[in-house]
């Protein structure tokens, strides 16, 4: 005869507890290691499963009030920028309108890339659609890349044109057609029109002179038009590297052919520093 193993009572439920603790405990990992987020992190609610699973008391969430929940949005905003941002902004009082002198004397302190930046304005408007066009005294320190349409004396250079920018190749800044070239544009209008390069006889690029305009580009004249759905205008006036004075006559001349009665409100930052409220009532 073989051997009988004889368990008691008490060992047969001892082991079976032991059994249902040690699944338990096995299932709490399982819970916790598909709950787990890519960073290792679980959220609150998988958290409370796998506590759940393992047989744990769980602990209610603490709920976030306003306050914390707009202080977590303020530092989230803050690591966005640079250790160099943060303390370029340091420099301007954001609570405090510049006069236009004193605002551009600011400009290469808060200037941040070893390259020339660029000098911009962008101006709150009363209203969508204004638009216009004002040769800046001093250029943009940018040469200005001009496509001509000339249907009557270059049709095949149109038609070429036309072809470029259908292939999405568009190594221009101004479209500057006649008027007899403006049917062929109209296929890329679509193209033209959301990127503010579509001629338009209100800001003199359709015109039965295109060479005469494009002199006028040359030397310094911008185009400007509010965004397509809101009332923003923004425009390049300059370089870092232009100086107060040449700076503060190009931004005169902008400002007033936008006209202080279209004008809300304006700052003056270049490319990669902070912005500077300006002073309105000052320009």
């Amino acid at each position: 005869m073989g051997k009988i193993r004889i368990k008691t009572l008490g060992d047969e439920e001892q082991e079976k507890k032991q059994k249902r603790e040690a699944q338990k405990r096995s299932e709490a990992k399982k819970a916790q290691k598909e709950f787990a987020e890519p960073t290792g992190e679980k959220t609150s609610e998988k958290k409370v499963a796998a506590q759940s699973a393992a047989g744990q008391q769980v602990k209610p969430a603490k709920s976030e009030t306003k306050e914390e929940k707009k202080q977590k949005k303020v530092s989230a905003k803050k690591q966005k920028h640079s250790k160099k941002y943060l303390a370029v902004a340091a420099v301007i009082d954001k609570s405090k309108q510049y006069p236009l002198d004193e605002a551009v004397r600011l400009l290469p302190k808060v200037k941040r890339a070893k390259f020339d930046e660029t000098v911009e304005l962008h101006i709150n408007t009363t209203d969508k659609g204004i638009a216009g066009s004002v040769i800046l005294p001093h250029g943009t320190g940018k040469q200005t890349r001009i496509a001509i349409a000339n249907q009557s004396e270059d049709p095949k250079g149109v038609e070429a044109l036309v072809k470029q920018i259908e292939s999405g190749k568009i190594d221009f800044d101004v479209v500057i057609a006649t008027p007899d070239a403006m049917p062929k544009l109209a296929r890329v209008a679509r193209i033209l029109g959301p990127r503010g390069l579509m001629p338009n006889p209100k800001n003199g690029t359709v015109t039965p002179t295109p060479q005469d305009v494009a002199k006028k580009f040359q030397v310094g004249q911008i185009n400007f038009k509010t965004e397509a759905k809101f009332p923003l205008l923004h425009m390049a006036v300059g370089k870092v590297s232009f100086g107060e004075e040449k700076l503060t006559d190009n931004i005169k001349a902008a400002l007033q052919a936008v006209q202080t009665k279209n004008i809300k409100k304006v700052t003056l930052k270049s490319t990669m520093s902070p912005a500077i409220p300006l002073d309105t009532a000052s320009l």
